[in-house]
């Protein structure tokens, strides 16, 4: 008989806009949990741990050292439960957790939808290792910036008439700014070259701050993408001009749709997404890296948005008996997500869930409760809890816990 308990051990990888050595919160929690090989080197930036069975950073049980996978492999009924395994038709795990420490913007990025993603991991699996789509959820463990899905038309239209910016609108002036107006303007930037680019950064600093109306934040974040990419980066005018800023809070939440634009820009989150690692790049990043500007333009989503809907609200989970428990529930199926939070020798009870959840110990120290065993919990400690199990909380000194599951 399987355990519905499993304590994993799990890795974190190693992007340059990750934070450095112990300053990065990914790499701390990783190496807390006690019997793994993960060690923090002080020179190296490190960037996402990942929770899960996603073949390129898989977990594994901390105990028999085996692939989390194998395990569900040769116990999915009793582990993931058939109504899980019915709706997916497989035997994994549909979402993937991780912890992400960010010192400087990620890549300028949308994942593909399930129709694009199919597409392109056909034409070329190496390089787009799944066919499917990437939905996912940030939720803020400190103050966290991002910018995600585009200014609404009003805002972009009032920009754009600033001088520097206006030879990346079309020729021919339509009566009114609409998404095709948006679309033919992100396109321009993004085949920009690296000197009309720089021209246009040095143009917008060049302007008086009142000239950007409530947008004066742009000549703050000029110098500061600049110097983390170079001034001829196409993704320090895309993410400025076109994008909503977001600036969020420990325990707020955004969510970013398939084909939705965003990059990452600093702080420590707990994010979690649909099984997937496809990703298309056109900014932030080397040109040789970048995605194809066509395919980028032809897959993004131009409704623009104003930044309050980017915001994913949160609730009470109404299956958790003291109150301590907060539910994230993207419009999707694949996963939602639990904030168990407690104060010193608190308790809190989460009732059976449908499917398996991973969860992970961001802070404090604990007892996690389950058919009467009791398993130890403290800071950096990740669990893999199968179906159809209530689990019962006890804080010690305060404890935190962020949980994915699907039911």
């Amino acid at each position: 008989m399987a355990e519905k308990v499993m304590q994993l051990k799990c890795y974190c990888n190693q992007y340059p806009w990750g934070k450095q050595g112990s300053n990065s919160l990914s790499a701390r929690l990783c190496s807390n949990t006690p019997g793994t090989d993960f060690k923090i080197d002080e020179n190296t930036p490190y960037s996402e741990m990942w929770m899960g069975t996603y073949p390129e950073l898989p977990s594994y049980v901390l105990e028999t050292g085996e692939d989390l996978q194998d395990v569900l492999d040769k116990h999915a009924p009793v582990l993931i439960g058939k109504n899980v395994i019915d709706r997916f038709n497989h035997t994994k795990i549909p979402y993937l957790p991780k912890v992400l420490s960010i010192a400087k913007a990620l890549p300028l990025q949308l994942h593909p939808n399930k129709t694009l993603a199919s597409e392109l991991h056909s034409r070329s699996p190496s390089d787009y290792t799944d066919p499917n789509h990437k939905p996912e959820i940030a939720v803020a463990l400190s103050d966290f910036e991002a910018f995600c899905g585009f200014k609404s038309l009003e805002d972009l239209k009032r920009l754009l008439q600033l001088p520097p910016l206006q030879p990346f609108l079309p020729t021919v002036k339509k009566p009114i700014f609409d998404d095709q107006t948006l679309k033919h303007v992100v396109k321009s930037m993004l085949v920009a070259s690296a000197e009309a680019i720089a021209r246009t950064n040095d143009a917008l600093m060049a302007l008086p701050r009142e000239d950007f109306g409530k947008d004066g934040y742009i000549q703050d974040m000029i110098p500061r993408l600049s110097e983390q990419y170079d001034k001829t980066d196409n993704g320090t005018v895309i993410a400025l001009i076109t994008m909503n800023y977001l600036r969020l809070k420990a325990g707020d939440a955004i969510y970013i749709p398939a084909d939705g634009i965003h990059a990452y820009l600093s702080g420590d989150i707990i994010e979690c997404m649909a099984r997937s690692n496809n990703v298309l790049n056109t900014g932030f990043c080397p040109r040789a890296d970048r995605d194809s500007v066509d395919l980028f333009s032809s897959t993004l989503t131009f409704t623009p948005h104003d930044a309050e809907e980017c915001i994913l609200p949160s609730e009470p989970f109404k299956r958790a008996k003291n109150g301590k428990t907060t539910l994230y529930a993207p419009p999707l199926t694949e996963f939602s997500m639990l904030a168990i939070d407690l104060g010193q020798e608190e308790n809190e009870t989460v009732e059976k869930l449908g499917g398996p959840s991973i969860f992970i110990v961001t802070k404090g120290e604990g007892t996690l409760k389950v058919d009467g065993k009791e398993h130890k919990l403290s800071e950096g400690y990740i669990f893999f809890v199968g179906v159809d199990t209530k689990m019962e909380f006890r804080s010690e000194n305060g404890l935190q816990i962020f949980l994915a599951f699907v039911e």
